[in-house]
């Protein structure tokens, strides 16, 4: 966005105050941090609207691919560190599937996708994407193969070919369900850029011998009519990949670049353990989509979890709903225990009480998504918080006995707690590790 000044210069300058403010600079300061719209005033200029509207935009494109209730939407970021603000869209996992595999082996592969779900710290990750590769490069073939393909998923699809032919009639099958299409080339940019123009699918631009050859492919498929763009610099050793990636966000974040201002995408060519050391290096440097051939287990938990933690905001921690929560099955003998809201903190623990196989209950108090021992030091998990939630939750009308039993690491509120509530408090394991061995020996 320009700064106030800039802004300031492009106003009539007239201070009539139609806009609300008594000055222009006073409406410039305002429309600079996005407290009002440019409709505001009814004076501005054509040439202002176009100034204000490309400084708006933001540094990185946002582009959909897919349609309906599915669509991942990648681009739209702001920051080169996380710390700074957030990162918005997390990088797409795609998973690839050729148009030579047999008939069987390609079900299983979308089989083996619609499966591969892992929920972690309440939320439920896994894959985003499903490509076809035109390898047969038939077009009949890879229309076939991707009709059987969106057939069997409702995931937004990637369709790879070099071939403008190949492309245009693998479109056909799913121009409705607006596919991602790699890749328009130096070679064939002019037809593979009205393929995707003619069904408003989204394009991957690939150039691979140097950026500014990169930049200047991009600038000519614009031309042809196309604004939903992704970049592929192509293949390279991983130290090339990191330059060739940090470069791009660099130059779009700071310097504004525009042919460089859209999201990057990854093909994590070779055998599984390559592909999956250049998919995390991809996720931790601004990767948007990152297609591959194998997503088994042992290599996408690692990858969905290191994903999750780049793409969580460090500013707002990830928290789960106050309130009664029950492990197992519990009756009104069962044990009563409290933590705080941390979505880390609650999986922790819940998971702990599990194994001890004892049921029990469990209070979960609103610390605005803080630890325990954080929340503790901030006040925001105390004796009054965990008295009020005793009562807010009717905890008391579903056990015959009144003990809470309390993390260890905030002993010190257990004689206030108790004249609070009215209820014997127990001091538990200072972690919570150590549940199970104190639930076990408690209902002994």
């Amino acid at each position: 966005m320009a700064t106030a000044l800039e802004i300031f210069q492009k106003l009539p300058k007239t201070n009539c105050g139609d806009c609300g403010f008594p000055t222009c600079l006073a409406f410039a300061m305002q429309l600079a941090n996005k407290k009002i719209s440019l409709d505001k005033c009814p004076h501005v200029s054509e040439e202002a609207k176009e100034f204000l509207e490309a400084s708006a935009a933001p540094p990185i494109r946002l582009v959909k691919i897919g349609s309906g209730d599915h669509v991942v939407e990648v681009g739209d970021e702001t920051e080169l560190f996380r710390h700074e603000k957030k990162f918005f869209h997390p990088t797409a996992f795609v998973l690839l599937i050729d148009d030579t595999a047999s008939p069987e082996g390609r079900k299983q592969k979308v089989a083996h996708l619609k499966n591969l779900t892992f929920d972690r710290v309440g939320q439920i990750m896994g894959m985003d994407m499903v490509g076809v590769k035109a390898t047969s490069n038939d077009p009949a073939t890879f229309a076939s193969v991707v009709q059987e393909v969106a057939s069997q998923t409702d995931l937004p699809l990637l369709l790879v070919s070099e071939n403008p032919d190949v492309m245009a009639e693998g479109v056909k099958a799913v121009a409705d369900r607006k596919p991602l299409l790699h890749a328009a080339t130096p070679e064939n940019y002019e037809r593979m850029a009205a393929v995707a123009k003619e069904n408003g699918c989204s394009l991957v631009v690939r150039e691979t011998t140097s950026l500014d050859g990169l930049a200047d492919l991009v600038e000519k498929v614009k031309a042809a009519g196309m604004e939903d763009l992704l970049l592929d610099f192509g293949p390279a050793n991983m130290g090339n990949m990191l330059r060739n990636l940090t470069i791009i966000r660099r130059l779009a974040v700071k310097k504004k670049f525009r042919p460089f201002g859209y999201p990057t995408f990854v093909l994590a060519e070779g055998a599984t353990e390559d592909a999956g050391i250049i998919t995390a290096l991809g996720t931790m440097k601004y990767a948007s989509v990152i297609a591959f051939d194998e997503a088994e287990v042992p290599m996408m938990y690692p990858l969905l979890t290191l994903r999750q933690n780049i793409f969580t905001d460090p500013q707002k921690p990830i928290q789960v709903k106050p309130g009664i929560y029950e492990i197992g099955s519990p009756t009104p003998e069962s044990p009563v225990l409290i933590t705080t809201n941390f979505s880390l903190t609650y999986f922790t623990v819940s998971g702990d009480i599990e194994t001890s196989k004892v049921p029990s209950y469990l209070l979960v108090a609103d610390s605005e998504g803080l630890s325990v021992m954080t929340a503790f030091a901030a006040d925001k998990f105390n004796a009054e918080i965990a008295a009020d939630l005793v009562k807010e939750t009717g905890i008391e009308e579903k056990v015959s006995q009144k003990e809470l039993i309390i993390p260890g690491q905030v002993s010190r509120m257990s004689g206030k707690l108790q004249e609070k509530s009215g209820w014997d408090i127990i001091v538990g394991p200072r972690d919570s590790s150590g549940l199970p061995k104190f639930l076990k020996e408690r209902s002994s």
